[in-house]
């Protein structure tokens, strides 16, 4: 029996380094589960369009966000488009994890004894997004083991001029999938200080965020197994 797709579904952006990166992401997930067809969608910028492919591929789907935290793309977006099909489901984001915190901690590398960490995140409105960044701020401050605060580039407050105002001496650790609008808003409002690359550094794809999405793509399948067993 044909396992169920992995439609592996990112925001989209427009530079080009993050939209390789990206890709080679996914790739590498394609090489970690040969058994499953693994297909590629965006919500945003980039082509094709989640919604405009997920009526296209025959047989179960597993919508794997490529998005750090909960929020309008995916409750919105994502669910609405699996709402449409009977045999298409959403697995949970790739954040809060402690896998990620492991990443993010890998791109800070070795800190001086007491240097803070300001831990910036694109944002959104969506309640359960904040409830996220906090999970993820708390999961990163107990992997490097000193404070950790967090700021943000649209829709919330502290912005990250402000948290750098109030903590001078902090480091700028950047929650962010690749490079893209919200890194570059980021390197200019952080201007002369100490930026750590996103998760994608533009190097080899972490295993760990290949370990995550197969994790993500796995756990929704075996909750969703015997609903899918029913419509094949």
């Amino acid at each position: 029996m044909p396992r169920p797709t992995l439609l592996a579904v990112s925001h989209g952006t427009s530079d080009a380094n993050g939209a390789r990166t990206i890709a080679e992401l996914v790739e590498k997930v394609q090489d970690a589960l040969p058994d499953v067809e693994v297909r590629a969608a965006f919500v945003d910028v980039q082509e094709p369009a989640a919604a405009d492919l997920v009526p296209t591929i025959e047989g179960p789907v597993v919508i794997v966000p490529l998005l750090l935290s909960s929020g309008f793309h995916v409750h919105h977006d994502l669910h609405g488009i699996a709402a449409k099909r009977a045999d298409a489901v959403v697995a949970d984001p790739m954040g809060p994890d402690p896998l990620l915190a492991e990443i993010l901690a890998e791109r800070l590398g070795a800190l001086p004894d007491g240097v803070p960490v300001i831990l910036t995140v694109a944002g959104s409105r969506d309640p359960r997004a904040l409830t996220d960044a906090e999970g993820m701020a708390a999961a990163l401050r107990e992997r490097i083991d000193r404070p950790v605060e967090l700021a943000y580039l649209a829709a919330r407050q502290p912005d990250l001029p402000t948290a750098l105002a109030a903590h001078p001496d902090a480091v700028v650790s950047t929650y962010l999938l690749a490079r893209g609008f919200f890194f570059d808003l980021a390197g200019r409002q952080a201007s002369g200080r100490a930026l750590a690359l996103p998760l994608l550094d533009g190097g080899p794809v972490p295993r760990a965020l290949v370990d995550l999405i197969v994790s993500r793509y796995e756990d929704q399948t075996r909750l969703s197994d015997s609903a899918f067993c029913d419509l094949i």
